[in-house]
């Protein structure tokens, strides 16, 4: 039976697992990172429930304007006062969702990070703590490419990673095709060599005991 090192669980006080290479395994290599276009990141949240939260933020607002007519002209008591205030609050629960979603959107982008190495995809999120998503190889099912109204306005796009029991989704990506395309190509490559760990297969690549190699990602297309 292979020795298992004693101190392999062991956690550091100075490691809080805040960046990715925290969660790196002993020889994984990074073959392509990326960070999701911030301007068009949070565009896309704030459409989602703009028209909803205008024409509730319009119907509200003409109530709240004639109330304030007629609290100018003391037609109002202080106990329905107290009343409307709080209803007009909770009533304009869609307003404030929108709004929270946006602001989340502006503080959760600065933690977003993709990864592509040659064991699995890393996705790095949160708002106030770190989350971390793991999609190994050997689960993932298909990749494919989603392109929006508004990724054409910042020329980005959505690369979906589905997998048998995880699934992601790397939002507002640069050259959205191009790196679609090379994701696909790494996916492939790796789980063939992970399906076929037999002797015919040549002495230099055995199996998934190797480094992945001639990554379709160098280039100009390294996206930072």
């Amino acid at each position: 039976m292979r020795s298992i090192d004693e101190k392999y669980f062991d956690i550091s006080d100075t490691m809080q697992a805040n960046s990715v290479e925290d969660v790196l395994s002993a020889g994984e290599s990074v073959l392509w990172r990326g960070k999701p276009n911030k301007k068009a990141y949070i565009l896309q949240e704030m459409v989602k429930m703009l028209p909803i939260a205008i024409i509730w933020l319009l119907f509200d607002g003409a109530f709240i304007v004639g109330i304030s007519i007629g609290m100018s002209r003391g037609a109002m008591s202080l106990a329905l006062l107290g009343f409307i205030i709080p209803f007009f609050l909770l009533h304009l629960t869609p307003v404030w969702l929108w709004l929270g979603r946006t602001i989340k959107a502006a503080v959760e982008i600065q933690n977003i990070e993709y990864v592509v190495t040659d064991r699995r995809i890393i996705v790095r999120s949160g708002v106030i703590g770190i989350d971390f998503k793991f999609l190994n190889y050997g689960e993932i099912e298909s990749v494919y490419v989603k392109v929006s109204w508004t990724d054409k306005l910042f020329k980005v796009g959505d690369i979906y990673v589905n997998a048998s029991t995880n699934s992601a989704v790397l939002f507002d990506i640069k050259n959205p095709y191009i790196i679609g395309t090379k994701l696909q190509k790494v996916v492939t490559d790796i789980k063939t060599d992970m399906s076929y760990p037999n002797a015919i297969r040549p002495d230099f690549n055995p199996g998934y005991d190797t480094e992945y190699q001639d990554s379709p990602f160098d280039g100009d297309l390294f996206d930072r």
